[in-house]
C-alpha cells in the first residue's frame, strides 16, 4: 500500500475486495473500451486470470488501475492496462500506479519489466526511469512505444537480444 505524498487522498494498492477488483475493471473498460475504443466490449484477456490488479483509490472510489504479471520464471514481468478515469486525472494517479507496479514486481523477484506505452505518456515513463526499446509500433491502431525498466536486484545493463522473444510479442 502506498499513499501518494503529493496527493494525501490517493492510495495505491493491490485490489483487496471484489468491489475494488470490479472498480479496477470498470476504470479499464471506461478508458480502453468506451473512451479510446481500443477493444470491443471488454479489454479483459487470459492474463487477468493470474495478474496482480492494482488500484488507485481516492476516498471510496477506484480511480485508477494497472495490472502486472510475470512472463517467465527468470524474472521478466509485464505491466499493462494503466488507466485513470477522466474525472480523476487531476489527481495524477499514473505515476504512483507505475511506481507501485515496478516496486511490487521487484519485491516479488522480478528483474525486468516491459510494457507497451501509448505515445503521449512516454515522457511520464521516461521521467520514472523507463527506457525506450526500438521505435514506435502499432498496437490496436494506436502508436505505442516498447519500454523497459530494471527492477530491484536486476542486472545493471539491459540486453535487448536476451528478451527478443518477449519484446517481439509486445508488437503483436
Amino acid at each position: 500500500m502506498t499513499r501518494s505524498p503529493s496527493k494525501p487522498d490517493l492510495e495505491v494498492r493491490v485490489a483487496r475486495t471484489r468491489g475494488e477488483l470490479a472498480g479496477h475493471f470498470a476504470v479499464r473498460e471506461g478508458v480502453f473500451v468506451r473512451e479510446q475504443g481500443l477493444f470491443d466490449g471488454t479489454d479483459r484477456d487470459r492474463w487477468d486470470e493470474t495478474a496482480l490488479h492494482v488500484v488507485a483509490v481516492s476516498g471510496a472510489a477506484v480511480v485508477g488501475a494497472v495490472r502486472l504479471y510475470p512472463l517467465d520464471e527468470a524474472g521478466l514481468w509485464q505491466g499493462d492496462r494503466l488507466s485513470v478515469s477522466p474525472e480523476a486525472r487531476t489527481l495524477r494517479a499514473g505515476g504512483p500506479l507505475v511506481r507501485f507496479a515496478v516496486r511490487t514486481a521487484g519485491e516479488l523477484g522480478g528483474h525486468l519489466m516491459i510494457a507497451r506505452i501509448q505515445e503521449p505518456i512516454v515522457p511520464l515513463f521516461r521521467f520514472l526511469g523507463w527506457e525506450r526499446v526500438g521505435g514506435l509500433i502499432d498496437y490496436r491502431g494506436v502508436p505505442h512505444q516498447r519500454m523497459t525498466i530494471a527492477l530491484s536486484g536486476a542486472e545493471p545493463a539491459f540486453a535487448e537480444e536476451r528478451y527478443e522473444w518477449a519484446l517481439g510479442a509486445l508488437g503483436a
